[in-house]
């Protein structure tokens, strides 16, 4: 019998998922600042210290580097830590740790050793947090060979991409945009996972393709119904994951459409949307282009204070729409 579906938060999806987890395996704990009696910056985390106990559900002192390494120490001693930043932007103080750690320990000692490590990274703009609290950064880790990097972007995903990277042998970056925590949709009840380097494309057509990240998605399927009333039928796919990327997918998809344009938050140059472009580029798909690709990607700005200014920084559905319109142009 199918697991019945309820509609989950985002934030209730990844609270469901660790407590699932948990109670399936003692070697899962949680660390982070203000994760245990607080709950979670952003009340993720919840009653979890009260269900598990302070010795599974562990509050570290604010010092990112200092907690970013015993997690990975923990990981390495026989443990499945997940460990929380309050913001993806204060990873900057653990990168030590996460890219010459756990990244690297793995090839560093001949394959004898895992790093069975989750770190979770509250993302993006939106929430008038400002430039240090904002950022999109998962190209920065998405650049770094030995770990995975995901980027669900619905309550669904969440829980099962969640309970992926906490089953994986080695270090899973999961972003979690901060606007999509209240977003609702449909959930099935107890364990199940969603692969790790596989993308969806969540809406079909044929006139182009929007490969999407995170809150994107969203953005590019509200652009995409638009776009339907004008004539213009576009795919897209949700990326999902950032490394491993799901090639097949987007190249057979260019290849149907003819048309390409990447939607990201992260900053334009050398973000996740010049890898996408770039494969297209390298691969048979190529020749199939009938116009240049486009890349929609955050201006070449720290994110603003001002609310006005903070999404202007960021691809927002007006210009998607506008981008896609230019692009079409010939296939009505």
């Amino acid at each position: 019998m199918d697991a019945a579906v309820r509609e989950l938060t985002y934030s209730q999806a990844i609270q469901e998922a660790m407590a699932i987890a948990m109670e399936a395996d003692e070697r899962v704990i949680l660390m982070g600042e203000d994760i245990g009696v607080y709950g979670g910056a952003f009340q993720v985390t919840g009653d979890l210290i009260e269900r598990f106990g302070p010795d599974r559900v562990m509050d570290t002192p604010i010092s990112e580097l200092g907690g970013a390494g015993v997690a990975v120490g923990a990981a390495v001693t026989g443990l499945r830590p997940i460990f929380e930043f309050q913001f993806s932007d204060f990873a900057a103080l653990a990168m030590e740790q996460i890219v010459n750690q756990a990244a690297k320990m793995r090839y560093m000692l001949g394959g004898e050793v895992s790093v069975p490590l989750v770190m979770r990274f509250p993302a993006g703009s939106g929430t008038g947090a400002a430039a240090q609290h904002s950022q999109s950064i998962e190209a920065w880790l998405g650049h770094v060979p030995g770990l995975k990097v995901i980027q669900p972007a619905t309550p669904h995903d969440v829980k099962g991409m969640l309970l992926a990277a906490i089953a994986d042998p080695d270090p899973v970056m999961i972003f979690e945009h901060k606007l999509l925590y209240k977003m609702k949709g449909p959930v099935p009840e107890g364990h199940y996972t969603v692969p790790i380097g596989k993308a969806e494309i969540v809406r079909t057509g044929k006139d182009l393709t929007i490969v999407a990240t995170s809150i994107m998605v969203h953005k590019a399927l509200e652009a995409a119904e638009t776009l339907a009333a004008e004539g213009v039928d576009v795919e897209v796919i949700d990326l999902r994951t950032i490394r491993p990327m799901d090639r097949e997918t987007i190249i057979a998809s260019v290849k149907k459409t003819s048309r390409l344009i990447c939607v990201y938050e992260g900053v334009k140059t050398l973000g996740v949307g010049a890898e996408v472009s770039a494969m297209i580029a390298e691969s048979d798909a190529f020749d199939y282009l009938d116009a240049p690709i486009v890349r929609l990607g955050g201006a070449e700005t720290p994110i603003p204070y001002n609310p006005e200014l903070e999404k202007a920084a960021v691809p927002q559905v007006p210009g998607i729409i506008a981008a896609a319109r230019d692009l079409a142009k010939g296939v009505r």
